[in-house]
């Protein structure tokens, strides 16, 4: 069916319900006001302003009339609005629109920046996420309280990098912030993005270097491969009102050619947390929200938004800030969509549309926490989550959901069983990895990069016959997972180094194979650590610090636990449920070790007993139990 939240029990109060209680009382200007301000150290910063309008004002922006607004700012390095060929039609502002456009009518202020080196902002960005932009938020909103529609109140929201902007204005503990609604986006830019398992992402990077530099530098013709801004009659980033021939952007975008490349900078960090050489006080947790998230006040908001197919670890983070952010007001909404909630990533969707009014419950959200009202919000349980298959919302008072997990033990003959192997002498079954295998190219990887991604593992069947397998007998009853999977593995390698890809495949009755989700770990990285207090997890957590990496010694055996990423998804009666373990993917990641493709042996019985652990419940308690 439909993920349609009215038909859905999870919610006292859906949020397409709650949606009709909040009709349009403001008019939307034209355009909005845009002008520059300028930073302490005489950085000039672009902003557009948009203010709700009475109804039956004209078509300008009025800021005189007797009205005092709530603000939502978002901060964004991918042009808060693009100039338009004379006479063109069509969104000019396809980054952040949506949140104008509903929010601003409903009676918020919003304001949208240029990150510093972006747009028509001046600057050189020296960062990915830079330190600095977290300066600059402090002082947009010093001026917005000082205006004379604003209320006082500030939140913050915005989709991936926008998101994580949100965590780093709350994190300077500016008074007016009172609620940040976070989506789509990293808690740790390090393992939630460009190095998930301490393995980078290559492609990734690539594709978001030729992103940076089509906008930062003004290059339009690398935009046109772009789905989101490959409209022609684009034509670079608009000026402000006081900058009508253009002037000042040539340039801003003259400065901008300074700014770092994503192809250079992001290798930098192989280790987490590790310094630059050249700069001892910065390293990734410089541009990673959860490092500097004991400075966000107890009393702010905060609502995580992600999906399961949200990238190699955004979802991840939306979880680890819920996890970690235990004495603020927090809430959790996870559902089956990619990054951005572009589509319903569901095999079993209805439309391919993400048609969930999520708009509507973060709406809820700044009206609860930013306008006072009394929405239920604080009724309501604190996490939602989408179920797969079951096709159902599901609520639930803390993450993980599922407490309790199910043991299949890795058998013989590459089978998937309930109870371990007895055998009094370890046997193990070994592959060779190839470095030419790979996940193709309508995975989760997609999407973060900018690459219009439709449809999800459309050409998985078949691919985990080239991998270490092992398959259960079909399912007695409905199986649902809800949470962590995790891989407990005894293993060892011929080489001092791997690249570690473990996945569930749901193989249906009539042979479908369908893509469930997927864990990966670079076993340079295989030591644990405890969680520390600014980075909450319930699964095996790792510091990816060079003091804790370590080689294998090839041939000796090592216990392993990777953890795969969250997902819920119902296994049907009569499919069986398959392991895989792989040790490439060459679509989006380089190979570990170098040139040197090791052969792996893992590990059955005498002590050494290999299982995949899986959060799951059976039969009726499987798609029943949606209210706590």
């Amino acid at each position: 069916m439909s993920v349609d939240s009215s038909l859905s029990a999870a919610w006292t109060i859906p949020p397409a319900e709650y949606a009709l209680t909040r009709p349009a009382t403001y008019r939307l200007a034209e355009r909005p006001m845009s002008c520059y301000l300028t930073m302490r150290d005489g950085c000039r910063i672009a902003i557009d302003l948009y203010l709700p309008q009475p109804p039956d004002s004209d078509s300008q922006c009025q800021v005189g009339f007797d009205g005092k607004f709530p603000t939502i700012t978002l901060f964004t390095p991918y042009y808060r609005r693009f100039r338009m060929a004379p006479g063109a039609t069509g969104e000019a502002n396809p980054n952040t629109g949506k949140f104008r456009d509903y929010f601003v009518p409903r009676g918020y202020a919003v304001v949208v920046v240029d990150v510093r080196g972006t747009g028509a902002s001046f600057g050189t960005r020296d960062s990915f996420r830079s330190p600095r932009e977290r300066d600059d938020s402090v002082e947009v909103v010093d001026w917005i309280i000082g205006q004379p529609w604003s209320d006082g109140v500030v939140g913050a929201t915005g989709i991936s990098y926008l998101g994580a902007a949100a965590d780093f204005l709350a994190s300077t503990g500016h008074h007016a912030v009172r609620a940040i609604a976070p989506l789509f986006s990293v808690w740790d830019t390090y393992t939630d993005n460009y190095f998930p398992g301490g393995i980078q992402l290559k492609a990734l990077t690539e594709s978001y270097d030729r992103l940076m530099i089509g906008m930062d530098h003004d290059q339009r013709h690398l935009l046109k491969s772009v789905v989101y801004y490959a409209n022609p009659d684009f034509e670079g980033p608009q000026p402000v009102d006081e900058d009508p021939e253009g002037v000042l952007v040539r340039q801003a975008i003259a400065q901008h050619l300074g700014n770092f490349r994503q192809t250079e900078f992001m290798p930098e960090f192989r280790f987490r947390e590790e310094p630059l050489p050249y700069d001892p006080m910065f390293s990734s947790a410089s541009f990673s929200p959860y490092a500097l998230s004991d400075g966000i006040r107890n009393d702010v908001a905060v609502l995580s938004v992600s999906g399961w197919m949200d990238g190699a670890g955004y979802t991840n983070g939306a979880i680890a800030r819920f996890l970690t952010l235990a004495q603020q007001p927090r809430h959790l909404l996870i559902g089956p969509w990619d990054h951005g909630a572009r589509i319903d990533v569901s095999p079993w969707r209805t439309t391919q549309a993400a048609d969930f009014p999520w708009l509507a419950e973060i709406l809820r959200f700044f009206d609860h926490y930013l306008l006072g009202m009394d929405t239920g919000l604080d009724r309501e349980a604190p996490v939602h989550y989408f179920s797969m298959h079951a096709q159902a919302w599901r609520d639930a008072p803390t993450w993980p959901p599922l407490d309790h997990y199910e043991s299949f033990h890795l058998g013989a003959l590459h089978t998937l069983v309930g109870e371990a192997v007895d055998a009094g002498v370890a046997q193990g079954d070994i592959f060779q990895v190839d470095f030419s295998t790979g996940t193709g190219h309508g995975t989760r990887y997609e999407r973060i990069a900018a690459i219009n991604s439709t449809e999800y593992y459309p050409d998985w069947q078949g691919r985990t016959d080239r991998m270490l397998s092992y398959t259960t007998a079909p399912l007695e009853q409905d199986a649902e997972l809800a949470g962590h999977a995790v891989a407990d593995l005894w293993m060892a390698s011929s080489e001092p180094d791997a690249a570690l890809f473990v996945y569930l495949t749901e193989i249906e009755a009539d042979g479908t194979e369908r893509y469930v989700t997927e864990g990966l770990l670079r076993a340079l990285h295989r030591k644990e650590a405890p969680c520390p207090e600014n980075y909450r997890t319930t699964w095996p957590f790792r510091s990816f610090r060079r003091e804790d990496a370590s080689p294998l010694v090839p041939g000796r055996v090592e216990h392993v636990r990777i953890p795969f990423l969250p997902t819920a998804w119902r296994f049907s009666a009569g499919s069986r449920i398959r392991f895989s373990l792989n040790g490439a993917d060459a679509d989006h990641c380089g190979q570990v070790p170098h040139g040197r493709p090791p052969a792996l042996t893992v590990m059955r019985g005498g002590g050494q007993d290999s299982r995949v652990l899986l959060p799951v419940r059976y039969g009726a308690t499987a798609l029943g139990g949606v209210r706590k």
